[in-house]
């Protein structure tokens, strides 16, 4: 689920190469051990149904769901992925990417959101998941007020699965909902290019959108196939008569351009976004020229060993931040209060930012207190960082939180300073703050902590991981002491072994925690837009940045309609 093109690092930021000891264990980083399983993961995956797919797509004279998104998009340009991993552990692997390439890209230097059907899967048909990618980029463009691209080849619903596909307030109906709404309202523009077939339901969603695209012998639009028409009428028809793109260009009229072949067909889709009017909010969020700082950033072998080997041992956050921020330069908000939470300004390809961050390890405490744990949220850090939330919403100041979160602090001292309150102040700043917010974890995101720090049930803007996030409740370790503490005491107390029944609970307890605090298993559920690499950090949130500050605002819930329900054509600004 990485966030660009390409499986290698970036250029100027190689990976380190792995090294043993002299008695040949393993020391490879862990971010790099996990970094270089997911590259291997991804590199399958893009590779959809496979090559004899891909070489029956070139004989019927089509280009690849892939294909085409390279096509559109400008050459060279980042390819911000979101959901390549979503189902990759499902369905016995038949459902690479669920069957549907999303994201968003670069046409004419703007941004674009694209969803492209990959035909090479199941013939392009909808397994329950390829709906939630859908609406996840759907709901990306209306939230950030982006452009959006279809690019057509389904067979429609994969019928075995019709249970999680059709019915629902989140099944497919909720694309066209998102249509209507895009096109009425956020006058959010839409370009359909049906470039094979779109049959029956999801033939409204190129119908919803501004503009349809047809490509000549290959492409077919209709409520029912020939078959079906046979079945339900008796008519013999064939699919080109009934719904390819002369039919629905010179006579039904649902279609607007036709051409003669994909390459043709990115083209027009290219001049047709290049003729859109400027982002309006583009020279309010261009950034400014900014000083390289005096901190020097990791780069290299550096930027994989940042993390420790054992997620559960401490480690500078700070680092962290100097490979992220510009300069590796912070404008610290109250440095010396509070440290276990680390606020401030900075920016991020040249883009201002309020940033977040968890500090890990043994915090020292003000004169005559304790020392506090660090990724654990305290009152005094709770109350600082509502109050810096709240800053940078009535400055227009974009938040970025990066999350090694543990949770809240618990016990009677905790209760008696007010945590709960406190909490939910910084939750309630968090939620109604109007403007972008972008998520990254590299570490832990557990808790209600997860919750305060811009979890997913906050729709932050953008929310991607790092191979080393680990993303549940509580660790494996605090789960087991939870549900067999007493055993455990018991056992220790006596100097006896646990009964096997409870060693094997605990040993599978064990194994099932370390599989789905995995970053890739979030991915696969769609709990994050993409796992992206340390080396690419900086450029991805950069263009996050870019693509949500074409909208002014207000950043809250999925989309926010015009004042009074009104469009913005009748005075009404978004």
């Amino acid at each position: 689920m990485s966030a660009a093109r390409r499986v290698a690092p970036a250029p100027g930021h190689p990976a380190p190469e792995v090294r043993a000891n002299s008695a040949g264990t393993d020391q490879t980083p862990r971010l790099m051990r996990l970094a270089d399983e997911l590259r291997v993961l991804e590199s399958r995956l893009r590779l959809g149904g496979g090559p004899e797919r891909v070489e029956r797509q070139h004989a019927q004279g089509k280009l690849v769901a892939r294909e085409r998104v390279a096509g559109l998009c400008d050459a060279g340009a980042r390819f911000l992925e979101i959901g390549l991993l979503v189902a990759y552990d499902q369905y016995d692997g038949q459902a690479p990417a669920a069957g549907v390439v999303t994201g968003v890209g670069i046409v004419h230097g703007r941004e674009v959101v694209v969803v492209a059907n990959d035909a090479t899967v199941k013939a392009g048909s909808w397994w329950p998941e390829t709906i939630r990618k859908i609406l996840r980029a759907q709901e990306i463009a209306m939230r950030c007020r982006v452009p959006i691209v279809y690019l057509v080849d389904s067979a429609g619903v994969n019928l075995p699965y019709q249970s999680g596909v059709f019915p629902g307030q989140y099944g497919a109906a909720r694309i066209f909902y998102y249509n209507s709404i895009m096109r009425r309202y956020l006058r959010v523009p839409q370009l359909a290019a049906v470039m094979g077939q779109c049959i029956a339901g999801g033939a409204y969603l190129p119908a919803l959108s501004d503009v349809i695209i047809m490509v000549k012998g290959t492409s077919f639009m209709g409520l029912g196939g020939a078959n079906l028409v046979k079945g339900a009428t008796g008519q013999t028809v064939d699919s080109e008569a009934l719904g390819g793109a002369t039919t629905h260009t010179e006579r039904s009229g649902v279609a607007h351009y036709a051409v003669d072949d994909d390459t043709a067909c990115l083209e027009k889709l290219r001049a047709l976004i290049g003729r859109l009017p400027p982002p309006a909010a583009r020279a309010a969020t261009s950034p400014q020229p900014v000083s390289a700082g005096p901190s020097p950033e990791p780069t290299g072998q550096e930027l994989y060993a940042l993390l420790p080997t054992d997620h559960r041992m401490s480690y500078d956050m700070h680092t962290v931040l100097r490979a992220v921020l510009d300069g590796g330069a912070i404008d610290e908000f109250q440095a010396h209060r509070a440290r276990e939470i680390i606020c401030g300004d900075a920016t991020i390809e040249g883009y201002t930012v309020g940033v977040i961050a968890n500090q890990r390890g043994l915090i020292k405490g003000q004169p005559g207190e304790r020392p506090r744990f660090g990724g654990i949220i305290y009152p005094e850090s709770a109350e600082k960082v509502a109050f810096f939330i709240e800053r940078c919403d009535r400055q227009g100041i974009p938040l970025l939180f990066v999350q090694d979160v543990s949770g809240f602090m618990v016990g009677p001292e905790a209760e008696e300073s007010g945590i709960i309150r406190a909490g939910a102040r910084w939750v309630e700043a968090m939620a109604t703050a109007r403007v972008p917010k972008l998520v990254l974890t590299v570490n832990h995101a557990s808790g209600a902590g997860y919750y305060a720090m811009a979890g997913q049930g906050f729709d932050p803007d953008f929310i991607f991981t790092w191979p080393t996030g680990r993303m549940g409740v509580m660790e494996g370790e605090a789960a087991i002491q939870a549900v067999h503490g007493p055993a455990l005491a018991a056992a220790r107390t006596t100097n006896t072994p646990l009964a096997p029944d409870v060693a094997s609970a605990i040993d599978g307890m064990r194994l099932e925690y370390e599989t789905q605090l995995d970053a890739r298993y979030a991915a696969a559920r769609g709990l994050v837009d993409a796992v992206i690499y340390p080396e690419e950090t900086r450029a991805v949130l950069a263009m996050a940045l870019r693509t949500a500050g074409q909208n002014p605002g207000p950043h809250v819930g999925a989309f926010v309609l015009p004042c009074d329900g009104m469009p913005a054509a009748h005075g009404h600004t978004p």
